[in-house]
């Protein structure tokens, strides 16, 4: 691994001039009254005209506009450094409603104040991302999907219609265009180290900012609009990204010195990791994760180009090449083809926990929706920010010599190593899967405690007594379950009741815990984990249905409210739940060891995968069915006989030729 401290710089030659130098080149005393009236409000033109565009195309030309630029943004610093706070907010707090992140706005005025480099990074930071998402619930006021990507956001013509297109140019010289000063992009992504971000760029963006609003306003008043903002995105089920302890001072304290002896820091970045550590003993969550993420990004780049030999990739790319970052380093493989050995080296439980808590898409997604401004940074969860802290603690370890054996030992930390080492994947569709599986048999666990008609009134539902179908269905769900026996662990079976609900769900529960790979798999394991997730969540439904009609039936059964052919339906589902328990249960369990054995899937043939596919489907219909019947408005009971029985049939068949995957995999 490169040496952390032999790292001057991440930016690249022409990135680091066009940051760092080309906007202190022209020595010229900008007036402020220039751009500013005295009420504050911003003369555009006066800063539009330091845009210049080249002669061949009329395109923006970055290196004379941030040159050209560079005087004003020092004039606009000064002008908020000779502010008081109290003169800042009456003059310009109104400017920044727009954004629906006022008060993050006034603590960026705060940070100009400041002396911490660090500071005007992470101001920097929470700047770009509450303007992006302002500015895409500007966009939707005249469009629909608001691009993704901020360059994308700033290039539209739905955006040039609200602020005008030399409005828009202004702001494309600091974020949003690689060819720009793209400030947010080598934030963001850990390239830029604390002293290499001018503060007058801060500055600049939080004046451009209310000089958005004040022409927001204008546009709102012509054209009767009103800005919606966005929901944030709310975290729920905060339990399942419950991987690390608690984290308390003592095992920071160990942290702070981890990070000055650990090989995974480069030292020019050593600033950001002990803001972000502060940040979270000063319970600031969200801070705490903006500092940190591009800081992990920096640590497995360095990681990532030495174990891939690419050394020339720990740097910001050019305009014109691929910057590498948290995608390129998590892929399977690299650009030119070959197998990235970033993963080698990380080993799998660390791959799964980023693929989790940045990639996959039902997870948190915390780097995309926190740069993007998708997240309320007043209420970040500490439960977030404790799992990203706790897994950068145990990266510091793994990358650190020897000399730091009593550090890693420490009994504060060995429980941190050992979380680390079981992880398994939380968010991928496999382990997803799993959680529906277990979701479905709590609701089927209810099913025996269903209120039904007393024994001893059952015979005066007409027709209640005849079970002969219902039983013969019982009979080949049996037999079915005997064949599936062999694949199961013995503790979970009975050859004397195959269909014992006890014991198939001891069988799920244990199945479930089976570690399943999930990283890079192939497409046929992850199409056949999408047919099996909705023959899952038919089935909770069917199970749902069943648990609310038996209970609303069984009230009005108490009530004598029940009509001639309400009574009727009522007999016909309770003789039809004495077959559709133990269907769901073959079903679910079906489910299970089939995705215990899910990768044997790659071992087919493509005939016989379209085989497969084509009878998982059909189980699919089948469930999709039973929800259909078995819902308030239909109550089709004798028909899910009929239904279950020809389903039973396929599966029986499918069984005794062995074409299931757990049929593959002994």
């Amino acid at each position: 691994m490169a040496l952390p401290d032999s790292v001057t710089t991440c930016l690249s030659q022409p990135v680091c001039y066009a940051i760092c130098k080309l906007g202190f080149e022209k020595k010229d005393t900008y007036n402020i009254d220039n751009i500013l009236s005295g009420s504050g409000e911003v003369y555009w033109p006066a800063v539009t005209e330091h845009v210049c565009y080249l002669e061949s195309d009329q395109s923006v030309d970055y290196i004379k506009s941030i040159r050209s630029l560079g005087p004003v943004c020092e004039s606009v610093n000064s002008y908020f450094k000779s502010l008081t706070k109290e003169q800042f907010v009456i003059q310009y707090a109104s400017w920044f409603h727009w954004t629906n992140c006022t008060e993050v706005f006034l603590e960026v005025f705060d940070v100009l104040q400041s002396t911490q480099a660090t500071e005007v990074a992470l101001g920097l930071m929470k700047l770009t991302s509450c303007l992006e998402r302002a500015l895409g619930d500007v966009y939707l006021l005249k469009g629909n999907d608001c691009p993704f990507l901020l360059r994308d956001l700033l290039a539209s013509e739905q955006l040039a219609d609200v602020f005008g297109q030399a409005v828009m140019n202004v702001l494309r010289v600091f974020i949003g265009s690689p060819h720009g000063l793209n400030l947010r992009n080598v934030l963001w992504h850990g390239f830029a180290s604390p002293q290499e971000i001018p503060a007058k760029y801060c500055a600049m963006l939080l004046f451009l900012t209310a000089g958005l609003g004040q022409l927001l306003e204008i546009y709102l008043l012509q054209t009767k609009g009103v800005l919606v903002h966005r929901p944030y995105v709310i975290f729920v089920s905060l339990e399942e990204l419950d991987a690390f302890p608690d984290l308390n001072s003592e095992i920071l304290s160990i942290a702070e010195e981890l990070v000055k002896l650990s090989s995974f820091v480069l030292k020019i970045m050593l600033p950001f990791w002990i803001a972000a550590l502060t940040a979270f003993k000063q319970s600031r969550y969200a801070d705490s994760v903006i500092l940190l993420l591009p800081q992990l990004e920096a640590g497995l780049r360095l990681l990532f180009t030495t174990t891939n030999k690419c050394p020339n990739r720990l740097l910001t790319a050019e305009s014109s090449a691929l910057y590498t970052t948290f995608d390129e380093m998590l892929a399977k493989h690299l650009d030119n083809e070959e197998v990235n050995q970033l993963p080698v080296v990380l080993e799998e439980p660390a791959m799964d926990f980023l693929w989790d808590f940045l990639n996959h898409q039902e997870g948190p997604r915390i780097r995309d929706r926190l740069s993007h401004g998708e997240i309320n940074l007043e209420t970040f969860p500490r439960e977030i920010a404790n799992q990203i802290v706790g897994f950068a603690i145990t990266v510091l370890c793994r990358f650190s010599d020897e000399a730091m054996y009593s550090l890693k030992e420490h009994m504060l930390i060995k429980p941190l190593l050992n979380c680390a080492s079981c992880y398994q994947s939380r968010f991928h569709p496999i382990s997803r899967l799993k959680k529906q599986v277990l979701e479905c048999m709590k609701s089927m666990h209810l099913w025996p405690e269903l209120a039904t008609v007393p024994e001893e009134r059952e015979q005066r539902i007409k027709g209640l007594e005849g079970n002969a179908e219902a039983n013969t269905l019982i009979l080949m769900i049996s037999e079915i379950i005997s064949q599936l026996q062999h694949y199961m662990p013995q503790n979970c079976c009975s050859s004397d009741d195959p269909i014992n609900s006890v014991l198939t769900e001891r069988l799920l529960v244990e199945l479930s815990d089976t570690r399943i790979c999930t990283l890079y798999s192939p497409r046929p394991v992850l199409e056949v984990v999408v047919v099996l997730r909705k023959i899952s969540a038919q089935c909770h439904q069917v199970s749902q249905q069943v648990i609310a009609g038996a209970a609303l039936r069984h009230t009005q059964w108490l009530n004598k409210t029940l009509r001639s052919r309400q009574r009727h339906n009522y007999r016909r589902m309770l003789n039809s739940i004495k077959f559709l328990s133990p269907v769901l249960w073959l079903i679910l369990l079906l489910i299970t060891l089939e995705l215990v054995s899910v990768h044997s899937v790659c071992k087919k043939n493509p005939f016989h995968y379209q085989q497969y596919l084509k009878f998982l489907k059909s189980v699919l219909q089948y469930t999709e069915n039973l929800v259909t019947y078995t819902s308030p408005d239909k109550n089709k009971w004798d028909e899910t006989m009929e239904l279950t029985k020809k389903t039973l049939i396929k599966i029986k068949k499918i069984s005794d030729r062995k074409l299931m995957l757990m049929h593959l995999a002994t």
